[in-house]
């Protein structure tokens, strides 16, 4: 069952202004260990940063709140499964968000498409109750 969606579309070249203008202060903000130590091996590192930036906001919609009610930008990061398909780690607010929204008995899955198309990225958040014994089996994600 689907508890939540959320997209976003960002034009890769205002994060590139905003590494530029800001550096380091944008980045320490905004960006979680894993997600700065990943973006700052790739090539295209702004477009990497920007891909996390739009997704961060699509799960803040898919959450219900925005960046408000406690959920913080680093709450929300994207990290990857075994098979490279990209997820969220939620924790502080974002991760009681979670918790507040999943029914009784179930766990979460939150699956995140990312595309990008110059100058443009977008990415698909959705959050999904599954029976806590499906989760148990597959292993928690």
């Amino acid at each position: 069952m689907i508890i939540g969606i959320g997209s976003d579309i960002i034009d890769i070249r205002r994060i590139e202004r905003t590494l530029e203008r800001y550096g380091d202060r944008f980045i320490d903000r905004v960006f979680t260990a894993v997600e700065r130590a990943k973006s700052d091996r790739r090539r295209l590192r702004a477009a990497s940063y920007a891909k996390r930036y739009a997704a961060k906001e699509a799960c803040s919609k898919a959450l219900g709140t925005g960046f408000r009610r406690g959920v913080y930008w680093r709450d929300m990061g994207v990290v990857n499964l075994p098979t490279g398909q990209p997820t969220m780690r939620l924790t502080g607010g974002a991760a009681a968000r979670l918790a507040e929204i999943t029914p009784p008995g179930m766990a979460t899955r939150i699956d995140v498409t990312i595309t990008d198309e110059w100058p443009q990225a977008q990415v698909i958040v959705i959050i999904s109750a599954i029976p806590a014994a499906a989760e148990a089996a597959a292993g928690g994600a």
